[in-house]
């Protein structure tokens, strides 16, 4: 290979974890998705950013493989989203923690472990990845809200997905916990994991490398947050989103 060749493989941007291309989707009767095209990279922390009802949980649903599509297609890792091979390497938290209520946390993770074909050194792993060595033989009922999204993160992260896909993580919780959430999601892209975690919270666009702003389905925004605060002229990001809508409606 001639340096010049070199050169190029090192300027060639990584290959894209997901790679949306014109998605569009129907529900009802209505367009909640008109066309959505975008990629994100590998190891990135990725907010997708929108008021409730703007089409978060659609989107990522549709990258998990478990929405219908009207037209368009999503890529993740290189193969169709949902296709079996994904199975093992995307994780999917929803905003409802998905673990059974009436087992401890220990007990879901050995059950969703068998399905992955987790053994009891990974699952010790999770649980101390997630912090929860001290509730591990709790019941999950018993446990507070951010404690039961431990549970929930820890079930996902069994398989050692490449890919985790988070819906509104850290909704009701409080500052502290979701402090402690973040420290744990900026640990697993440091690992080289690629995250995207949906929020309506602008506050939580601080911790992302990249954004995707939704409004009414659309994207009127895709960069960093450093590039957001360039293109709106505000420091303050919910700020800027509102500066975002501003010019929109300035320009109907």
């Amino acid at each position: 290979m001639s340096s010049e060749q070199a050169r190029g493989e090192r300027d060639r941007p990584p290959p894209a974890a997901i790679a949306v291309d014109s998605l569009r989707v129907v529900r009802g009767g209505n367009e909640v998705l008109p066309g959505l095209s975008f990629s994100i990279p590998r190891g990135s922390i990725t907010g997708l950013l929108g008021p409730s009802g703007s089409g978060k949980t659609t989107l990522i649903r549709a990258i998990a493989g478990v929405q219908i599509v009207a037209s368009g297609s999503v890529s993740v890792l290189d193969e169709q989203a949902g296709d079996a091979g994904l199975r093992s390497r995307v994780g999917y938290v929803t905003q409802a923690p998905s673990v059974y209520s009436d087992l401890t946390a220990a007990e879901n993770l050995r059950y969703f472990g068998r399905i992955v074909g987790a053994g009891s050194a990974r699952i010790d792993e999770v649980i101390e990845t997630v912090g929860l060595e001290d509730q591990r033989d709790q019941i999950v009922s018993t446990l507070s809200g951010g404690q039961r999204a431990r549970v929930s993160l820890a079930t996902s992260l069994l398989g050692e997905p490449e890919i985790l896909l988070l819906d509104e993580p850290t909704v009701g919780l409080d500052p502290v916990l979701r402090a402690a959430l973040w420290k744990t999601f900026e640990a697993l892209a440091a690992a080289g994991t690629t995250l995207l975690i949906s929020s309506h919270v602008m506050e939580e666009a601080s911790h992302c490398q990249e954004l995707i702003l939704l409004r009414e389905g659309g994207i009127i925004f895709s960069g960093s947050p450093a590039a957001l605060r360039e293109d709106t002229g505000r420091d303050d990001l919910e700020e800027a989103f509102l500066g975002l809508i501003e010019r929109e409606a300035a320009t109907a």
